[in-house]
């Protein structure tokens, strides 16, 4: 009878996961912009400014055309790297500017201003900040986020994050951020892979205290995205920058991007950036690739007109990829040596520290780098463990 009632209540128990996982896995991940009815009444009487690009996108209608819609008065819009309509190539400077369709004017947060002063904020009241990043240090729309906060501290603005999910949140990878090399590609101490959505490290850069100056968190209101879970798989509808036009290209770009120091294409001026890499000769590879310029895109890649021989990674998309794979960087430093480092200052930038092109002259085997890694590692998933706002 004990067995029978125990079998019973197995049966019911996985009746009921099964229904919570179907529940989880299908329904839609609704993102904190759609939310109109959370953050609309904190903007009533309010003079808005909004951080924003191509993907600010609410049910097909960009947030500023969704907000002005609904009577509120947004005065001005803040553009990170790639501007307000996402068309401007990667490091490529942005003008100030007025938008043609609404008449706002457009402030360039990338170049040589890269956070709002005194001026920009006089006739602002809230900050809005909703742009679609992809789990990547140095991904440069995390550091916009980080340098909006400490004006809006600074200058005692509200500011409200409407968060959106992470492509890459089922992992964390890759070294901790020297501070001693903070850029514009890497402003926080945090692994390249950080596992966290926008609004998760916004609240991280706050308890953590890493703003510059003494922090008001009741100045900041993050709106969760909802369904969301860190595991989940999710694809983007509108490429987050040019040259990430694809899902295969956002799995592998943290991987890639550390070639933007080096002597290697990634692609840039073909049409899959991020899912190759190569240059003429290289002595390994299954594809050939011949860059070129395309407006909008790149200007003047790499290797441009030449034809390069290259590795195809569009093969190998489709599975979830659990950790940076070095075979690529060691791979081509065994035929290039030491030459392969073209810009090593940038390099070291974008790995957060000299250790990693040190350890990659010196011979280290990836497994050899990985391990210098985990003690940092381990300490930041602790810390992180404190910030998240979804399983």
């Amino acid at each position: 009878m004990k067995g029978l009632i125990l079998f019973f209540c197995c049966s019911y128990l996985s009746l009921v996961l099964g229904c919570a996982q179907s529940t989880i896995s299908t329904s839609r991940v609704i993102c904190g912009d759609e939310q109109l009815s959370e953050y609309l009444p904190l903007m009533e009487h309010k003079r808005v400014a909004v951080v924003a690009n191509h993907t600010s996108v609410v049910h097909g209608v960009h947030l500023v055309d969704t907000l002005l819609s609904r009577g509120v008065s947004v005065v001005k819009v803040f553009a990170p790297e790639h501007g307000f309509r996402g068309a401007v190539p990667a490091g490529e400077k942005i003008d100030h500017e007025i938008d043609a369709k609404t008449g706002l004017k457009i402030v360039s947060l990338y170049g040589q201003h890269v956070a709002p002063d005194s001026l920009d904020l006089a006739d602002v009241d809230i900050v809005l900040f909703d742009i679609q990043d992809v789990g990547v240090r140095f991904y440069t729309y995390l550091t916009t986020m980080k340098y909006v906060m400490e004006s809006c501290n600074r200058f005692q603005k509200k500011m409200i994050i409407l968060d959106r999910p992470n492509p890459n949140g089922h992992y964390i990878d890759g070294p901790i951020l020297d501070m001693r090399f903070k850029s514009m590609v890497g402003a926080i101490p945090i692994p390249v892979v950080h596992g966290c959505t926008l609004g998760e490290l916004a609240k991280m850069i706050l308890g953590e205290q890493w703003l510059s100056e003494t922090v008001h968190a009741e100045l900041f209101t993050v709106i969760p995205c909802k369904n969301y879970f860190h595991d989940i798989g999710y694809s983007l509808n509108i490429p987050p920058s040019p040259n990430l036009s694809s899902d295969c290209a956002i799995q592998w770009y943290p991987s890639l991007c550390f070639f933007e120091g080096t002597s290697v294409s990634v692609g840039r001026g073909t049409s899959d950036p991020f899912t190759c890499y190569g240059y003429p000769g290289m002595g390994h590879g299954d594809m050939l690739f011949t860059p070129v310029s395309m407006v909008g895109k790149v200007q003047h890649p790499p290797f441009e007109n030449e034809l390069c021989q290259g590795m195809d990674l569009r093969k190998k998309c489709g599975h979830k990829v659990q950790q940076l794979d070095l075979s690529f960087l060691l791979s081509v430093h065994h035929e290039l040596g030491d030459k392969m480092f073209t810009s090593p200052s940038f390099f070291d930038k974008l790995a957060g520290s000299d250790e990693l092109r040190k350890a990659i002259v010196s011979g280290e085997t990836a497994e050899g780098i990985r391990s210098t890694w985990s003690k940092g590692l381990e300490e930041y998933k602790s810390k992180r463990k404190m910030y998240l706002l979804y399983p």
